[in-house]
């Protein structure tokens, strides 16, 4: 495949691009992913305190 130097400086930023587009969404998952993450840890905290709670009530029953 031959080139002229004007083809391969667009096909090389193109390549540049891509692969910062693609790192930026890798990162942007990554993150997502870690929040989703931190919130059901939350969630389960507070589903293990209800369990626990409710219990506490049965056993006093």
């Amino acid at each position: 495949m031959n080139l002229s130097g004007h083809q391969a400086d667009i096909l090389g930023i193109l390549l540049t691009v891509i692969t910062i587009l693609i790192v930026a969404l890798l990162i942007r998952w990554v993150r997502i992913i870690r929040v989703n993450s931190e919130i059901q840890i939350e969630q389960n905290k507070e589903i293990v305190s209800l369990l626990k709670e409710l219990s506490k009530k049965n056993e006093g029953t």
